[in-house]
């Protein structure tokens, strides 16, 4: 995507390389100081991150914690600012998203680092040679979602139905909407259930979730979990 910091990660060749697009413009914060993009800040903060979301933003907790790490900087940073402002209520984030902690400068240097980290969707195949630290590495790097049982075709026509609008045809995400693809189910199903109850903001939520039956979800899941393939 052009516009932001883009650093690729191929693990089934066994190759890392990283490239630069434009790098992201500077920013007029609140307080009228100037925000230029600091990638070193970016994975300082990170580290906080790690402890939850994985040391590569791969996500963490057998899916509870979702994977960061390759999501659009936008949609990171609303993210970011909604746990600041309590618009969306997360208690792990309570200590940490306050102006004190995650100033607007930290949260622009975060979420453009995170975008910057590409996961991979498998690790290294064992015939690929690499040294044994580095495909420990790319190992740990992967987010590789297990098959759903469920009907994925019937899942696949409701998905596109209702889902690929904003998620895309293959679940990538849109600037500000997450993707699917690649994120633990555990975590999906958990949003699905908050977006239910009207305790996390989702817009067609009557119209395009409610009329669902549990199936019907699985049957989505089931889809959704093929995405990364």
């Amino acid at each position: 995507m052009r516009g932001w910091w883009v650093v690729a990660v191929v693990a089934v060749g066994g190759a890392t390389g990283a490239w630069a697009q434009d790098a992201p413009p500077p920013v007029t914060l609140p307080n009228g100081k100037t925000w230029t993009y600091d990638a070193e800040q970016g994975r300082e903060i990170m580290r906080t991150c790690a402890a939850c979301h994985g040391e590569f933003g791969e996500g963490g907790g057998g899916g509870v914690y979702p994977r960061i790490a390759g999501l659009h900087p936008d949609y990171l940073a609303d993210q970011l600012r909604a746990f600041k402002s309590r618009a969306r209520e997360n208690i792990p984030m309570i200590p940490y998203a306050n102006d004190r902690e995650l100033p607007e400068k930290d949260v622009l240097d975060v979420s453009y680092y995170l975008a910057s980290i590409k996961p991979p969707n498998r690790p290294p195949s064992d015939d690929t040679p690499m040294d044994a630290f580095e495909r420990l590495k790319l190992a740990k790097q992967a987010v590789q979602i297990p098959r759903e049982p469920g009907d994925a075709a019937k899942g696949e026509k409701l998905y596109n139905g209702d889902c690929m609008e904003c998620h895309g045809r293959n679940g990538q995400g849109r600037v500000r909407k997450p993707p699917l693809a690649q994120q633990h189910m555990k975590y999906l199903r958990a949003q699905v259930a908050l977006f239910l109850k009207g305790q996390r903001e989702h817009e067609d939520v009557d119209e395009l979730m409610r009329p669902k039956t549990d199936q019907d979800w699985q049957d989505i899941w089931a889809h959704v979990s093929l995405l990364d393939d």
